[in-house]
């Protein structure tokens, strides 16, 4: 059984692992591996994230700069002008909750200020020095994730003498870290990073181990949507990669995910669902999407 554990935003406690939570991926970069420019027009960014939310995503993830291997560092102020208006702009129109995906602590403060909910910090508070206090003084919730390196170098041969130990470590180091300060545990959500400075095997051993991560007393979020190493495996490109995300996003949950960081909200929430059901032996979940609990016969 996945643990549970109470997750605080803005004051309210929400129960993390009684079901599986999804955060839609809203990319608002013209140069991200999976949907580059799609988006990058705010209204059109707009109208996917409200698209997101109403596939049933709880968490709407904005963000303005693109991580993808190689990728460089964008600019505070572009990456301001990309991010704030959607933001604003989401959080007029639906009760989702809103993250946002950035390093920057001048753009999370300004993505707090319209409305964003959490923080979403690829680097775990290693590339902005001042991101902890703003958190801190805001009483932001935070997603921490392990990245070996930065997006420029992090795929540049990655290498581990143990993967599973240094990343605990890594992570329960950044913990203690925002305990100290003064980012409570209920606000925290940890994310091994998958893809980010490892290799295909890597990821691989990282999702069949997921559940490794369970000592640290955090909810887990993962992101393995349309990644590369579902590549390496089916020979395609990114937005081809739907039934491997799907598997991999069903395998996360079995191992202990609680967060799914995906692109396609719909139907991985599909395929959770009936993988849940069958783990709980009891529907959960109706064909209109009302939420129950029946005891299969």
């Amino acid at each position: 059984m996945r643990k549970r554990y109470s997750f605080q935003v803005n004051g309210k406690d929400y129960l993390l692992g009684q079901r599986t939570w999804f955060m839609g991926v809203l990319n608002i970069t013209p140069d991200s591996f999976s949907d580059g420019g799609r988006y990058f027009d705010k209204d059109k960014a707009l109208e996917r994230g409200l698209e997101l939310a109403a596939d049933g995503a709880d968490i709407i993830d904005v963000g303005g700069e693109s991580t993808r291997p190689g990728s460089d560092p964008v600019p505070v102020q572009e990456e301001l002008r990309r991010v704030i208006p959607v933001v604003s702009s989401l959080k007029e129109k639906t009760d989702v909750l809103i993250s946002v995906d950035t390093t920057k602590s001048e753009v999370a403060e300004a993505a707090i200020e319209a409305g964003a909910d959490i923080i979403n910090d690829i680097s775990a508070f290693r590339l902005d020095s001042k991101m902890p206090l703003l958190a801190a003084q805001k009483g932001i919730s935070v997603i921490l994730m392990h990245m070996k390196g930065t997006p420029k170098t992090m795929q540049i041969n990655p290498y581990y003498e143990d993967l599973l130990s240094e990343i605990k470590s890594f992570l329960q180091e950044k913990i203690q870290f925002a305990q100290a300060s003064g980012i409570n545990k209920e606000k925290i959500i940890i994310d091994p990073g998958i893809g980010f400075g490892k290799s295909a095997a890597d990821n691989l051993i990282l999702i069949n181990h997921l559940n490794f991560l369970e000592e640290l007393e955090c909810p887990i979020l993962i992101g393995t949507s349309r990644k590369s190493f579902l590549g390496k495996i089916l020979n395609l490109p990114p937005q081809e990669r739907s039934e491997g995300s799907i598997a991999s996003a069903v395998m996360g949950v079995i191992r202990g995910a609680h967060i799914l960081r995906v692109h396609d909200v719909r139907s991985v929430k599909r395929a959770v669902l009936v993988a849940e059901s069958i783990l709980n032996e009891k529907i959960v979940v109706n064909a209109q999407g009302e939420k129950k609990e029946e005891h299969v016969c």
